[in-house]
């Protein structure tokens, strides 16, 4: 039961990164999911992505959990 909950979380973060880096190609879901659970790792991926600083990634990134 936990991990479907999981899934679910992940997905609706992933799909909510997805729209907020619309414009931006973050890659395959396997690279996105590689980033899972790893809050810092994900700001790495969008940083590496988008150029954008990273404080500004985690304050996105605070808004959708």
């Amino acid at each position: 039961m936990a991990t479907k909950r999981m899934n679910q979380s992940w997905i609706r973060i992933r799909n909510r990164i997805r729209v907020m880096w619309s414009d931006v190609d973050l890659g395959t879901d396997k690279q996105l999911k590689r980033t899972r659970g790893n809050f810092k790792m994900m700001v790495n991926l969008i940083h590496e992505k988008t150029g954008e600083p990273r404080k500004e990634i985690r304050q996105k990134m605070a808004a959708i959990y």
